[in-house]
């Protein structure tokens, strides 16, 4: 989180809900996964507790008018008149947010979307960030040559590894796809020879599969992607990759369930995101696309780079807090304009 994300969530705990919702303004907020507990909060870093998920839940039906993403247009065109529109989504796909999260929303009549990143529903493999920290958790002890690593790397202690992990996975999220993937077809063949069972180990980490994103497609979750492989869209990447990362998983979704209109970028930070990130996810026909980048909806931001909140572990005063993040939107409107809109 931003300097400015952390002056926000200080401020608006210290303020009542009542005094804050007349400045209310329609936002957009996502979560990942969903756990019973959390055991491992290295590697768990995107599941929320089940009890923690359950209290963001019932404040969202609370304070909030949580809306289904077929109402975006109208609430883009005319924000006054939504001050308190909500919109709710899930990043990834796992498959918790099938058994964990999805009854939750259920009981409290919440809309949502879910955003796939359809190699990882077609293939199961975990993201790059998660195979990266398994990798540094589970591989041997020693050293290990990385590909595109100026050096090797030396795993030892437990928080080592972590250490080491947070150093490589800075290095690795910033590599041109090409070179990451050598880097990561790397790390699943030492882990495979460990036969560590690391799908099992890892559960809170697996993927839908098609047929149970079909089975959320029906139940009335809006359904859109979040790239291809779940891989950072810089400025640094080939535009080859780019246009794949936006097209093949909306055609790969609309061949599944006949239909996908909205995208997530992996990460969605501004060094993720470049100009021609944006403006493949625009030819390929989307109607919005999503950031993690804080602030509040409204006319004037660029469709296909929309402002998000992700959902901390744990929110007791949202209806104060999220309208101080229209703070943010003059930061987003600079970056929108530095990267062509």
């Amino acid at each position: 989180m931003t300097t400015l994300g952390r002056l926000s969530r200080l401020t608006g705990n210290w303020i009542p809900a009542a005094l804050a919702r007349p400045f209310g303004a329609p936002t957009a907020v996502f979560f990942h996964g969903v756990e019973q507990q959390i055991s491992d909060p290295a590697l768990q870093v995107n599941q929320h507790r089940l009890d923690a998920f359950e209290d963001v839940a019932r404040l969202l039906k609370r304070d909030f008018d949580v809306l289904p993403l077929s109402a975006m247009a109208d609430v883009l065109s005319r924000p006054a008149k939504h001050a308190r529109a909500l919109f709710l989504m899930s990043d990834d796909g796992y498959a918790n947010t099938l058994t964990t999260a999805a009854p939750v929303l259920k009981a409290y009549d919440l809309p949502w979307a879910l955003f796939v990143s359809t190699h990882h529903i077609d293939t199961g493999e975990f993201t790059p960030p998660t195979l990266t920290r398994i990798f540094f958790l589970e591989a041997p002890r020693g050293a290990h040559d990385l590909p595109h690593f100026d050096t090797p790397v030396f795993l030892g202690a437990r928080t080592q590894r972590e250490a080491e992990a947070v150093e490589a996975w800075k290095h690795l999220k910033n590599m041109p796809a090409p070179h990451a993937i050598r880097v990561l077809e790397f790390m699943k063949t030492v882990l495979a020879k460990t036969g560590a069972g690391i799908k099992a180990k890892y559960e809170s980490e697996n993927f839908l599969t098609w047929d149970q994103v079909r089975a959320l497609d029906r139940a009335g979750v809006e359904i859109g992607a979040h790239a291809d492989s779940h891989w950072a869209m810089h400025q640094d990447q080939p535009q080859d990759f780019l246009r794949e990362q936006a097209l093949r998983p909306k055609l790969r979704i609309e061949k599944e369930i006949g239909h996908c209109r909205f995208f997530a970028y992996p990460f969605g930070q501004r060094g993720d995101i470049g100009r021609g990130a944006w403006e493949a996810v625009r030819d390929a026909g989307y109607q919005n696309a999503f950031t993690t980048i804080a602030g509040t909806l409204n006319a004037s931001t660029n469709p296909w780079l929309l402002p998000r909140y992700g959902l901390a572990a744990e929110e007791s005063n949202l209806a104060a807090f999220l309208p101080v993040l229209r703070a943010n939107n003059p930061r987003l409107r600079t970056w929108q304009s530095q990267i062509g809109t």
